[in-house]
């Protein structure tokens, strides 16, 4: 795979250089959209300078730059013709100008024409409303003039083929005003100039229309209906000022009187009419009801043909506004049949089975009238929509039976209104009240409140913590409503559920076995099954996800500079360095997440307090004035790195920094240093040691990259013929190789870096740069591996999220770390003037 991979790019890498010289000019056009298929774009001979001929024998041929091929080229007249009908707006939309791109291929010699053709719009879409109806409501005492903005209508096409202006059918309530927006697109606003009234006009219809500029001129509409709203400006109305009614004593209660009406003609609240009792006596307001929002007359009390012949009732209707208006009821008692029937309950059976047989039998009733005739005949009945029927028998009793299957759930007593009546004129009833409890059988199982739970529980908790509850609810009662909570087996990463987490049986309360730890596990989920106690028992399960937050339980990790190497290395400033400087850059990861994580840079101590700064979100070192010669050589800086937990955890990390004269010189003498520092003779030899160092493995490893390269297109050599079409990725005399092992668990990537080397200083100063090209991916294993056997410096760590992180970070280092000095694209340290190309593993190892 490895061999085909290589022989794609050198074949690539000809093709390219190929078609860069063979493609010559672009050849642009324009074409209105809509034009039928075959129509003429333009002629290409004049444009190519070759006669039909020529073009023909050369196999001109016409290669899309889309998907769909949208022209075509006729080889022996060279038109170019359209092949498919081209919509501007489904291929651009409001993009301006709209271009297809082709290429014309001619053969022998091989030349590629760009085309460029525009595809220039036409009023082909009219103006449309996003609703073909709008809906307002508007008070009928709203002021004239009040202005009501409306939707503007989209139109697809551009320019002058756009909306151009909006207009209103003719009507006497509403006219329009059309304005401009800044970017020139319009806008209409209903202008009211008539004042409205709903009991007039309760409803406008108008239609709205938007027209576009274009030829030929386009149109669209929508409808408007302005829905009046009312006001209190009318009084209710009785349709008359007198009711007579004829009621015969002894009425049963609630019997309906009368029923008085009243209208209004507005709307709403003020439409509404509430009715009550105006200056009547208390024989009144004990024998009558009046039902506030209906205006019935109803029977309260007995109704006593010897006590009272008549009643005269004043009735007020009054609406939401406050106006009123009156009328009398004269209520007429006649004298009749006084004896009501009267009920027994023989035998009555509750509580009741909900898993009852149909015509099971419930009560026995006996019915007695003490008249005589048609006046004693009685008939009992009960209210609709009940699972019971009353059924006569032969002995003049009544039985109440089931007639539908019963369910407690729904409906756990029934409060029965049996209403017995004699056939006397006119008819007296009497009523009867039972009550029938249903009990319960288990047939329904546990539900939980809700559907999945989410619980949440910070990280080192204590073992035994209560993390939230489930709970879940059985319809039945007693016994079988009684719920038990289990946790079903399951496993989390490599252990069980049961040694996670636990759950009480009877509270549903789930409580942490063990302390959690946020950088081991984020997340898990368990399954809960809820039991009842019925028999057969019931069951449900729900599932329930535990989140565990993060604490500040990790301080900041600094991982540049080192703070434990042999030989600490110190970093060196120029005393002619201004403010501003950048100096070094202290680079701090935190294996917390989220605001824990957060790191601000601080500067702790230092040698001189207003010589240096420090960045607090980046950690860049950098100069806050001027270095002057009173300065100390060395200089000392302290600096501490905060995450922003709660409470803070810190790291910190001591700099070691040389004043230096002659940054540019290769070798610092003696004598340029203060009397009071003496240079260690092992510091220079050991600066000289590494320069001759990283000079030979970098000599080395561009020797034989450039003698790997030579062999391989040595050998594939043969195969470049075979590939003669376009690979995926573009190869130039620029470019660099980049080679990954594709096997799997191998994965490696070599980095390139630009390292600044100070000579003659007491101690070598490594920068670590930006890289020559952009790394796309890090095996975090190997990386791993390699930082921890390069260094030799870092003690192992049981994390690998920690590892991979230090990677990251250093990576991340590389790219935020900008040249000093020298010209860009080639840093040169400025106190030696040498720039060498070494990896990211040499790097390491000299650190």
């Amino acid at each position: 795979m490895e061999k085909c991979y290589r022989i794609r790019q050198v074949c690539f890498f000809f093709l390219s250089f190929c078609m860069c010289s063979s493609v010559s000019k672009s050849l642009l056009y324009s074409v209105p959209e809509e034009r039928k298929s075959g129509s003429l774009v333009a002629n290409v001979l004049k444009d190519l300078k070759v006669d039909a001929k020529e073009l023909s024998a050369r196999g001109a041929r016409l290669v899309s730059k889309t998907s769909k091929q949208y022209f075509q080229l006729d080889p022996h007249s060279g038109n170019l013709l359209i092949k498919d009908k081209i919509d501007r707006e489904s291929l651009c939309g409001q993009h301006d100008p709209c271009i297809l791109l082709s290429e014309l291929m001619l053969q022998n010699p091989l030349n590629l024409y760009r085309i460029e053709v525009v595809i220039e719009d036409v009023n082909d879409n009219s103006p449309k409303f996003s609703q073909n109806q709008f809906i307002f409501e508007i008070p009928e005492q709203t002021l004239i003039s009040t202005q009501f903005p409306l939707e503007r209508a989209q139109d697809s096409d551009k320019g002058e083929n756009s909306i151009q202006n909006y207009t209103l059918n003719q009507n006497e309530y509403f006219t329009l005003d059309v304005q401009s927006h800044s970017d020139g697109s319009k806008y209409a606003e209903l202008l009211l100039k008539k004042q409205l009234d709903r009991e007039e006009t309760p409803q406008i219809f108008l239609i709205l229309s938007a027209v576009d500029g274009g030829i030929p001129q386009r149109t669209g509409t929508a409808e408007i209906i302005i829905e009046v709203l009312d006001a209190n400006d009318n009084a209710p109305q009785f349709k008359k000022s007198l009711f007579q009614v004829t009621l015969v004593e002894n009425s049963p209660l609630n019997t309906l009187v009368t029923k008085v009406e009243a209208s209004d003609r507005d709307m709403g609240s003020y439409g509404h009419i509430l009715y009550s009792f105006s200056q009547v006596t208390e024989n009144v307001l004990r024998s009558f009801s009046l039902n506030k929002n209906t205006g019935e007359l109803s029977i309260a009390g007995n109704i006593d043909f010897e006590e009272t012949t008549n009643y005269e009732i004043s009735i007020k209707a009054t609406d939401g506004g406050g106006l009123s208006a009156y009328c009398k009821v004269v209520v007429e008692i006649e004298d009749e049949n006084d004896n009501t029937p009267e009920i027994t309950i023989m035998s009555i059976i509750t509580p009741l089975s909900e898993g009852s047989p149909l015509d099971t039998l419930v009560a026995l009733l006996s019915v007695t009238d003490q008249d005589s005739g048609e006046n004693g005949r009685t008939a009992c009945i009960i209210g609709a929509n009940l699972p019971f029927v009353l059924k006569s028998t032969e002995n003049s009793y009544d039985q109440l039976v089931t007639q539908q299957p019963l369910d407690r759930e729904q409906v756990s007593e029934y409060n029965l209104t049996i209403t017995a009546m004699d056939q006397g004129s006119p008819r007296l009833t009497s009523t009867r009240m039972i009550n029938i409890q249903i009990s319960d059988v288990n047939d329904n199982p546990p539900v939980f409140e809700r559907s999945f739970y989410e619980l949440h529980v910070r990280e080192n908790n204590i073992p035994g913590l209560l993390i939230g509850s489930v709970n879940a609810d059985d319809l039945d009662m007693e016994q079988n409503a009684r719920v038990t909570y289990s946790l079903l087996p399951g496993k989390i990463h490599d252990g069980t559920v049961s040694s996670y987490i636990s759950i009480n049986f009877e509270t549903g309360n789930l409580y942490a076995i063990r302390s959690l730890d946020y950088e081991d596990i984020q997340d898990f989920q368990v399954t809960v099954r809820a039991t009842d106690k019925g028999s057969p028992p019931m069951s449900s399960d729900v599932t329930v996800r535990i989140h565990i937050m993060d604490e500040n339980d990790n301080a900041p990790f600094i991982l540049y500079p080192l703070q434990n190497s042999t030989f600490p290395s110190s970093d060196l400033v120029p005393r002619g360095a201004e403010a501003g400087y950048l100096v070094t850059k202290v680079v701090a990861v935190d294996r917390d997440s989220g605001q824990n994580s957060w790191l601000s840079y601080q500067l702790l101590k230092a040698t001189e307090p207003g010589l240096f700064t420090v960045g607090t979100q980046n950690g860049e070192v950098k100069t806050m004035r001027p270095i002057s010669n009173r300065d100390a050589f060395k200089q000392s800086l302290i600096v501490v790195v905060r995450d922003n937990g709660h409470p803070p955890l810190s790291s910190s990390v001591t700099l070691r920094i040389l004043l230096v004269d002659g940054f540019s010189d290769p070798y610092m003498k003696m004598a340029d240093l203060p009397k009071d520092e003496v240079v260690e003779e092992e510091d220079r030899m050991l600066t000289m040691y590494l320069i001759i160092c990283l000079a030979a493995i970098s000599s080395i490893f561009l020797f034989s990259a450039m003698v790997f390269i030579a062999i391989r297109i040595q050998k594939n050599k043969k195969f470049i013929g075979t590939y003669n079409s376009a690979l995926g990725f573009p190869v130039g005399p620029n470019s660099q190789e980049n080679y990954v092992d594709s096997a799997p668990g191998s994965a490696s990537q070599a980095y390139n870096y630009e390292v600044c080397l100070a000579g003659g200083s007491l101690n070598s100063e490594f920068r670590f740069l930006r890289p020559l090209f952009p790394v796309f991916s890090v095996d975090p294993l190997n990386n791993q591996e390699n930082v921890r056997n390069s260094t030799g410096v870092q003690e192992p760590s049981s994390h690998g999220e920690e590892s991979q992180r230090i990677i990251q970070a250093r990576a991340s280092l590389s790219e935020d770390a900008a040249p000093r000095a020298g010209a860009p694209g080639c840093p040169v340290n400025q106190a030696t003037g040498a720039n060498v190309n070494t990896n990211q593993n040499d790097w390491l190892a000299y650190q």
